[in-house]
């Protein structure tokens, strides 16, 4: 026991501020952790703001619900608009008319021709020539832009109008 006190009678300055630079450095790390911990609690209340007693797991799976929600909306959405594209495609989107004298006789451009198409190049070329006596009007159906039946030069004039329209 005396070899302790002589001891520290010899070093006891050194002991002392030994361990006074160990309480300053203690300090240090405790106001340190102490920053951190609230620069952490700052970013929790950002995280968890509005929501009251929720602990994180359960703002984590009621906003997973959510996402999962609007990917099911999302692929309703999707399917809607690809059967309305489907629709609109078959629509009569391209629409050609020329306006001629069929016969030289008859005064005006009272006879026409009008080509009406959708997207896909289907459709119908409608034909109606005026004479003096009579006036015939006609139909001409169009598969993929060809029509099974022969074309005047000016039904051939609208279809290729209407065509270019597509394009």
């Amino acid at each position: 026991m005396q070899n302790i006190l002589q001891l520290y009678n010899e070093f006891g300055i050194y002991i002392s501020g030994g361990l006074l630079l160990l309480i300053l450095i203690l300090f240090i790390i405790i106001v340190a952790s102490k920053r951190s911990i609230k620069r952490i609690d700052n970013r929790l209340k950002k995280l968890t703001r509005g929501i009251d007693n929720t602990n994180i797991e359960e703002l984590v799976k009621s906003y997973m619900g959510k996402v999962e929600e609007s990917v099911r909306e999302t692929d309703e959405v999707k399917k809607m608009y690809l059967d309305i594209q489907g629709k609109v495609n078959q629509c009569i989107q391209n629409v050609s008319i020329i306006r001629y004298k069929a016969f030289d006789d008859v005064g005006s451009d009272l006879s026409f021709s009008i080509a009406m198409l959708d997207n896909n190049k289907d459709g119908v070329v409608l034909t109606s020539i005026y004479g003096r006596s009579e006036s015939t009007t006609y139909a001409k159906p169009i598969d993929k832009g060809i029509s099974r039946y022969d074309l005047s030069s000016e039904e051939e004039t609208v279809l290729k109008n209407s065509i270019n329209k597509i394009l």
